[in-house]
């Protein structure tokens, strides 16, 4: 039996960081586009990144494209919600951090939750993967043949985390899929429905505090892709960390700081392997 993990308020949770992206946009396969490039413009290892729900403009996902072109990878944010990304100011409103959150009363939460509700219920509806996964296999497959590409990355982040992992399974895929994928505190997923199909090298990280996905469930994770004793995997496990730190945590905390610079490298050491 495949067991369902949804979205909740704490996908609506976090911080916009400080800084300046340095890419451009553009577009790619009809789709607006945000590129980081490396400093000798090489396109030999593309990464694409599948957003959360906030989609492609939020400056976090910006920056972090742009620290992995600065890694070697040229990198494309795709608008894959054309258009129809959730709010940013839901970041500071929806959902507090966590030590506010942990002295909410069940009250608060119900309202919160709620509220969380109308906001997600309908947008998940209308992206839906019968929408999506099209979106997102026609930018790839778009990628794979411009000019100076060699191989191909799959990256997500929560909403997007589920489609990298999806992405890692090539049954069908036109012309291969991608070479590696990176899913960071996916939601929404099945397990093992979504894990038993991957066939290509997939790291995860999560969160030992994410609301979305227990350790209960990782474990389940980590069983599926045992058997897979061909198959290049990797699940790695941050102490004290919510549902999507790798993207929207606290720069100001040294701690939460050093977990998205540790998964940061966990996924340019991914993909500098098996994009190489």
């Amino acid at each position: 039996m495949s067991t369902g993990v949804g979205m909740s308020s704490c996908c609506l949770s976090g911080k916009i960081h400080e800084g300046v992206p340095t890419g451009h946009e553009e577009t790619v396969a009809g789709l607006k586009t945000y590129v980081a490039e490396t400093a000798d413009k090489s396109r030999a290892k593309s990464v694409v990144i599948l957003t959360d729900v906030f989609g492609w403009q939020l400056k976090n996902v910006r920056l972090l494209a742009d620290n992995y072109a600065k890694a070697g990878f040229h990198v494309y944010i795709p608008d894959i919600h054309q258009n129809d990304s959730i709010a940013a100011e839901f970041l500071q409103d929806v959902e507090p951090p966590l030590t506010v959150r942990e002295g909410l009363s069940i009250t608060q939460k119900a309202t919160k939750a709620a509220s969380v509700t109308s906001v997600l219920g309908p947008w998940l509806i209308k992206h839906r993967e019968a929408v999506t996964l099209p979106l997102i296999d026609g930018f790839i497959n778009a990628v794979k043949y411009i000019p100076g590409t060699n191989k191909v990355g799959v990256l997500g982040f929560c909403w997007g985390g589920r489609y990298a992992v999806l992405e890692a399974n090539s049954t069908g895929k036109v012309h291969g899929g991608v070479d590696a994928a990176y899913a960071c505190h996916p939601s929404m997923i099945s397990v093992p429905a979504d894990f038993e199909p991957v066939n290509k090298p997939l790291s995860l990280a999560f969160g030992d505090k994410d609301s979305l996905v227990d350790q209960v469930t990782v474990g389940k994770i980590i069983d599926t892709l045992a058997v897979k004793t061909e198959l290049p995997h990797e699940i790695r496990i941050y102490e004290d960390q919510v549902h999507g730190f790798t993207l929207r945590g606290d720069w100001s905390s040294d701690k939460d700081k050093k977990a998205m610079d540790e998964a940061l490298q966990q996924g340019v050491d991914w993909f500098s392997t098996y994009l190489s």
